[in-house]
């Protein structure tokens, strides 16, 4: 398993039961798209399609908890809740009206895909569908667009998952 992937922070028992069930669900999505793709079907279009429209029902959901409609600020703040954070060990590095700029430390969906073998242009293929959950979720909101980085399923220490105000 890839050494950059290890949680840190392993001395929250809530948070690790968390951690276990997202690898646990991880390997489902994972094993479900391998099949498709093993059987000759487009899996990449129905995995993207499957999980952006499962960010469409939680991009729905966070915005009718937001407490400012429209505000990039109550957007960060009601997505990455301090669960989600603790769980992905996510830094913010920047959260103004403009711009939304984290840094995920740990991803328990890339921990269930390594623990299943799954490496290379497979492994990157799932982590970018699994985004496709926050491109549905941007998709909710008009003002704001979504830009993924560098990712740990590269190979990379962090994730940078940013949001940005659309520009007029």
């Amino acid at each position: 398993m890839c050494k950059v992937n290890q949680p840190k922070n392993t001395d929250n028992a809530e948070v690790n039961k968390i951690r276990n069930a997202i690898i646990h669900r991880g390997m489902w999505m994972g094993l479900i798209l391998k099949e498709a793709k093993d059987k000759g079907l487009d899996w990449e279009t129905l995995g993207r399609e499957a999980v952006r429209k499962t960010g469409f029902i939680h991009g729905d959901g966070i915005k009718d908890r937001m407490d400012v409609q429209g505000s990039l600020v109550s957007f960060g703040n009601t997505f990455f809740t301090e669960d989600i954070r603790n769980i992905f060990e996510i830094e913010v590095k920047e959260i103004t009206e403009n711009v939304l700029k984290l840094e995920y430390g740990h991803c328990p969906l890339v921990t269930a895909w390594q623990s299943l073998g799954f490496e290379g242009e497979f492994l990157e293929t799932l982590c970018d569908i699994a985004m496709c959950g926050d491109r549905g979720i941007e998709s909710r909101f008009d003002e704001f667009e979504f830009e993924l980085g560098k990712t740990i399923a590269e190979g990379h220490d962090v994730c940078e998952v940013s949001f940005y105000r659309k520009k007029d």
